[in-house]
């Protein structure tokens, strides 16, 4: 089965753009000598060709010798002078095997030479054989990798002609090496919020911050007649990038990227294909660009005309959009690296060049957001309070009853059946965001689903509970007590690994602690019940001189318990729903 040509090349960019081609192995750039390295070449060239002959024959020799300033890659090929769109022709025999390597590009054997390895280097001798059918005139070409961004392609070399033809043609310069190139200035002072919701359509998180503050993602868009300003800012060392895209997803959107690279801002654009590296492109159509560093914020901002036809994956900026920011690190050499938290996504579609407005956006989608407060709400509240009245309410409430029941009994019952409900609404709302399973969400999905089978089993099991003088009553409370009490501490593991999934990410170390306080908050409070039914019982046994005196400090005993109970259990609720609100105002914000 033939692959299309689209789709190979669309698969070596991306490669490119990750690993670049330390190894020299470029034979997919055979046709056009351009390196996917998401930048546009320079434009004079600082290395030089020189050739030991102006003439050959078929089967000659030529000495090919490739010279200037420190390099780390290269890519020779020999082509036909007047048509240089054409294969490479005639083959190449190493002068130094060690730092350079032969490929075949199209049908021809050795008809390329690049290098082994990203060692620096300052001149390269390889030799060129002559075809039995070559052209006439033949011109020697070269790309060259200074960095992973700075290279020139297609350096034009000598041309060599065969005895006894006409003229050779003017020295071809290739489109590559004049393509246009904007100049870059440098931003003086922090960004602007004033204008936005005026003049500029802004997107800044957290809500209202300022772009000048070390904590603040700032992206601005003002139109300008038929072309639309835009400023980026934000805390990040490596790059921050922000995509149009047609869904919340990414994939097939259209991207710009602010690359620091060794304390320059490159800024260019790129399309997302699916999960994975952004695909850059080899030229963009922006304007006007400028960046700064200063304090760990890094700025960019450049110009785009709203309608760019002739640029493939550039969007219309006069229609509506959802609108990615994110941030993450790059490397020296300018390769960025996978954000380790979710973007930042706008909650609806905006057209950047209507309506200004002010708005913010959300790093975590909105059913994980529900999954997370769900989860909360069930295993901070419903279950530690149902199973503090089950455990130490018996005596207290055992006179009271609500619909035929002992109260204490359908007060926990309730709360149990609530924590049921709960639990099972939110299990389900990650497989609807994924559409399935989660390979990048570690042991959190596999404790999730023992939580969820153990909080199916236990009111299953209540519902076979034998009578209370059963011989297996004893078996029974012991089996309800011990899936209880794993299903809540595998719970607290689990939102312990979820707190800090990228989905999610609530604010560290602040969810660590607060996490850390409920669960000592819990058995605090368990402890103190239990040292308080503990004294109780003691001092009503130490009471021993009648009858009468025994029953009246059991009466007094049990009046006591009874208020001290009730003002722990209204603390502890109390104290709960506190633990609660933080983190579903922590959720919110994110």
């Amino acid at each position: 089965m033939e692959v299309p040509g689209f789709a190979v090349w669309i698969f070596v960019c991306l490669y490119a753009s990750v690993v670049g081609y330390p190894n020299g192995r470029v034979r997919e750039a055979c046709t056009s000598m351009v390196p996917c390295h998401g930048s546009s070449p320079q434009l004079s060239p600082e290395h030089t060709i020189t050739v030991n002959g102006t003439e050959f024959k078929p089967g000659d020799t030529i000495e090919v010798h490739l010279s200037g300033p420190d390099f780390e890659g290269f890519f020779i090929q020999a082509r036909d002078a007047e048509h240089l769109d054409r294969p490479a022709v005639g083959s190449f025999v190493l002068a130094d095997r060690r730092r350079s390597q032969l490929l075949t590009c199209g049908r021809t054997k050795n008809s390329a030479v690049s290098h082994t390895s990203k060692v620096k280097k300052q001149d390269m001798k390889v030799y060129w054989v002559a075809p039995g059918d070559a052209p006439k005139h033949v011109q020697f070409l070269a790309t060259i990798v200074k960095k992973y961004r700075i290279f020139w392609v297609k350096i034009p070399g000598p041309i060599v002609s065969q005895p006894d033809v006409s003229p050779t043609p003017s020295l071809y310069t290739t489109p590559e090496a004049t393509s246009t190139s904007h100049p870059v200035s440098y931003i003086s002072k922090p960004f602007s919020a004033s204008s936005c919701g005026i003049t500029k359509f802004c997107i800044r998180n957290p809500t209202n911050c300022n772009p000048g503050s070390a904590s603040c993602f700032f992206l601005s868009f003002q139109r300008e007649e038929s072309s639309v300003f835009t400023e980026m800012s934000g805390p990040s060392e490596g790059y921050l990038a922000f995509a149009f895209s047609h869904d919340q997803w990414m994939g097939g959107d259209d991207a710009y990227l602010c690359v620091n690279e060794d304390h320059h801002v490159h800024v260019s654009t790129a399309c997302l294909k699916k999960r994975s590296h952004p695909l850059l492109d080899s030229e963009n159509a922006l304007e006007d660009v400028a960046w700064r560093l200063a304090d760990g914020v890094l700025q960019c901002s450049f110009r785009r005309s709203i309608r760019l036809p002739a640029y493939k994956g550039r969007f219309n900026l006069d229609n509506s959009y959802y609108i990615f920011l994110v941030d993450g690190e790059a490397s020296e050499g300018g390769l960025i690296y996978k954000h380790r938290r979710q973007p930042l996504v706008t909650n609806g579609l905006y057209n950047v060049t209507g309506l200004p407005q002010d708005i913010g956006g959300s790093r975590a989608p909105r059913l994980i957001k529900a999954h997370g407060a769900l989860m909360f709400v069930a295993w901070i509240t419903t279950v530690s309070i149902g199973v503090i009245v089950a455990r130490f309410f018996k005596p207290v409430w055992s006179r009271s009853f609500l619909l035929g029941k002992e109260l204490w009994f359908q007060v926990h019952r309730m709360l149990m059946l609530t924590t049921v409900m709960l639990t099972s609404i939110s299990f389900v709302l990650p497989f609807v965001y994924r559409g399935g399973w989660s390979q990048q969400a570690g042991f959190h999905p596999y404790l999730g689903c023992a939580v969820m089978a153990l909080t199916i089993f236990q009111p299953l099991m209540a519902g076979f509970r034998p009578s209370r003088h059963a011989p297996r009553r004893e078996l029974f409370n012991w089996f309800h007590w011990s899936t209880g009490t794993t299903a809540r501490i595998l719970a607290v593991v689990t939102m312990f690994l979820g707190m800090d999934l990228p989905a999610l990410d609530l604010p560290d170390p602040w969810d660590t602690y607060a996490m850390i306080g409920f669960v000592a908050w819990h058995v605090g409070t368990d402890v103190l019940l239990e040292i308080h039914s503990y004294c109780l019982v003691r001092k009503a046994e130490l009471i021993e001189d009648d009858r009468v005196q025994i029953l009246q400090s059991l009466t007094s005993a049990e009046a006591e318990g009874r208020l001290f109970k009730q003002i722990v259990l209204t603390i502890y609720i109390c104290g709960n729903i506190v633990f609660l609100v933080a983190f579903l105002i922590a959720i919110n914000q994110v």
